[in-house]
């Protein structure tokens, strides 16, 4: 088993390299981000791919609907179809979100 501060410290420094991607491309960074975001999720035991994720006792349905929203976002900035650039900033703010639950999440278990 890795230890639980591993992760998070990979988690931290990661999301550090992507934010000036984040401020210079924003449509372009949706990408790293969401397959950050995916892995911490997947790491810290969420249901991600699960057809439905609310049977899980102890997982915040919440968190899984912004992170199926902002990868929603994701897929239509990847397919090249018109997006609102308000959008890619709603996916951006979402992920901002997971990405401080997971990591307040981890803290309290750890």
């Amino acid at each position: 088993m890795v230890e639980p501060g591993l992760d998070r410290h990979e988690w931290e420094s990661e999301w550090e390299q992507l934010e000036p991607l984040v401020v210079d491309s924003p449509a372009e960074a949706l990408g790293d981000l969401d397959d950050l975001i995916r892995r911490m999720l997947v790491e810290s035991g969420y249901p991600v791919d699960t057809a439905d994720p609310v049977d899980d006792e102890g997982i915040e349905p919440e968190v899984l609907g912004s992170y199926r929203a902002a990868h929603e976002i994701r897929m239509i900035v990847d397919r090249g179809e018109d997006f609102d650039p308000g959008d890619v900033g709603q996916a951006i703010g979402l992920y901002r979100e997971i990405y401080q639950h997971v990591l307040n999440r981890d803290a309290d278990l750890g």
